[in-house]
């Protein structure tokens, strides 16, 4: 089973609704999501890292995206939760809301059913694996960031292309396998799925709510909106548990 760590980023334990939240490649899910936490303080939200990113152990061994979303479903240990997450994030969402388990609702951001190509992910696996994380800086910060976005919050995208050079340069590689082979494109969600995309995303172009003046990485460039959305969603799903 895939060894994930998961931090609480907002709230106190066992107060509050529990929002589970998860990373997009290369980030670290307190980098990518701390602010945002911070706004949902009516929940206790806890964030896991991918392995061999942020506080997760570095992994050797090949993983699916199932895999990941069977490792998120236990963090819960027991309790109801909902669950967001950005880009392979949000895949997991994707994959959790096929067998939910504890997670009542599935928010699924800067993400979809299938996510670019396979071959590419494969060769983006093999550079990283002989290059380093380091290689994947610049195109990086062209493609997480609305326009302008480094400029005017320069510490939030600094501290998230820092946890790019952090990042394990073979469990990166490995989520990049596991990408190459996600496709939930022909199954069919057991709870309600919200999805929103960045209005500048270059990444994905799911249909669903745009998140004007956004990227790749909506939680960091606009928290505030996606705490918003994401309160809004969950309030309307209460009843239907």
């Amino acid at each position: 089973m895939v060894e994930l760590v998961a931090t609480r980023l907002a709230g106190e334990p066992g107060v509050g609704e529990l929002l589970v939240v998860g990373p997009s490649l290369g980030t670290s899910v307190e980098a990518l999501w701390g602010e945002c936490a911070r706004r949902l303080g009516d929940f206790e939200v806890v964030g896991w890292d991918l392995p061999g990113h942020g506080r997760s152990r570095s992994a050797s061994e090949p993983f699916t995206i199932a895999d990941l979303a069977s490792a998120v479903r236990e963090i819960p240990d027991g309790r109801d939760a909902w669950y967001a997450g950005i880009s392979v994030g949000g895949a997991v969402g994707l994959q959790l809301a096929l067998d939910p388990g504890p997670f009542g609702a599935v928010a699924a951001l800067a993400t979809a059913p299938k996510i670019g190509d396979a071959q590419a992910w494969r060769e983006r696996a093999e550079l990283v694996r002989r290059a380093g994380t380091g290689v994947m800086v610049s195109g990086s910060a062209e493609r997480w960031f609305a326009p302008g976005f480094t400029d005017r919050r320069p510490e939030i995208a600094g501290a998230l292309l820092t946890s790019l050079l952090d990042a394990d340069p073979g469990s990166y590689a490995l989520v990049c396998d596991a990408l190459a082979e996600f496709d939930v494109r022909d199954h069919d969600a057991k709870v309600p799925v919200l999805v929103a995309v960045g209005e500048h995303d270059s990444v994905v172009s799911s249909a669903g709510i745009e998140l004007a003046g956004c990227g790749h990485l909506p939680a960091a460039e606009d928290p505030h909106a996606v705490a918003t959305l994401l309160r809004a969603f969950f309030t309307t799903q209460r009843g239907a548990r």
